[in-house]
């Protein structure tokens, strides 16, 4: 009970913070000006397939290409994805980062909070942040109902594998801000290894057998895909969900070596 009020009094902190600071709505604003703006010119784009699907019922191939989920929802949540990469430097680089600059670090091992109950406080706190963010881009989907049938369920599959992404995208951003106490060096770290992880994968096309099918299993960007396309893999599931808890589980280690050194 204790380690929850702990949790929740952190969680509320953290959130505070987000919303009475600038970063909260300079990182939401872009976001969601780049995911309107591509999504609008997706839409564009279907518009013109469907007329031209109207000009020429009788070809197939046409007809065949009118799938809203593949030309208007899988590449917004492939760009969604690559703005993740640039936004979650910025959200978690002063989660640790500050504490160790500002000194509050040292006060925090002198409250009764366990080192979870500050991490998933933390964690939870730039988590829901990001689901604020999500959260607005579904009127875009809302107001394209109005206009042909939408596929919820694909949509909701294309959603989960954004949380899922960004979970674990936010997890690791957390890891890297535990190892500095500056801030800048927190995003750029963070950045790096968002970005070695998501083209990690590309060794595959380069090397064959055991190494290429290793770098293709840790790739973030393999395990996105399926959920771009309307698919719910087990396996995708499970990496998600291992990769977040890796990282917050390192976050645990980094503290507790903190906690030695103090």
């Amino acid at each position: 009970m204790k380690n929850l009020s702990g949790f929740t009094a952190l969680l509320k902190k953290e959130l505070t913070i987000y919303f009475a600071g600038p970063i909260f709505y300079i990182t939401g604003f872009f976001f969601l000006v780049l995911a309107g703006y591509f999504f609008y010119t997706n839409l564009l784009y279907y518009g013109l397939i469907s007329l031209q699907a109207a000009q020429q019922a009788s070809n197939p191939q046409v007809a065949a290409q009118m799938n809203p989920q593949m030309l208007v929802y899988r590449p917004l949540y492939q760009v969604l994805a690559i703005i993740l990469i640039f936004l979650v430097p910025l959200l978690t680089m002063r989660l640790l980062a500050e504490e160790k600059r500002s000194g509050t670090w040292e006060l925090l091992f002198t409250y009764p909070l366990t080192d979870w109950s500050i991490i998933l406080g933390k964690f939870g706190a730039v988590l829901l942040v990001y689901l604020v963010f999500l959260a607005f881009t579904l009127s875009f989907s809302v107001a394209f109902s109005f206009m042909t049938q939408v596929d919820w369920g694909a949509m909701a599959a294309g959603y989960l594998g954004m949380v899922l992404l960004g979970a674990s995208c936010l997890a690791l951003g957390l890891f890297a801000s535990s190892l500095t106490e500056n801030q800048i060096i927190a995003g750029v770290v963070g950045f790096a290894l968002l970005l070695l992880l998501w083209i990690i994968g590309w060794v595959q096309e380069l090397a064959s057998g055991p190494v290429g099918k290793t770098m293709q299993f840790l790739s973030l960007l393999d395990h996105y895909e399926n959920f771009t396309k309307g698919v719910i893999n087990t396996r995708d599931l499970v990496y998600s969900v291992s990769f977040t808890f890796f990282f917050l589980f390192l976050t645990k280690r980094q503290l507790e070596s903190r906690r030695w050194r103090a």
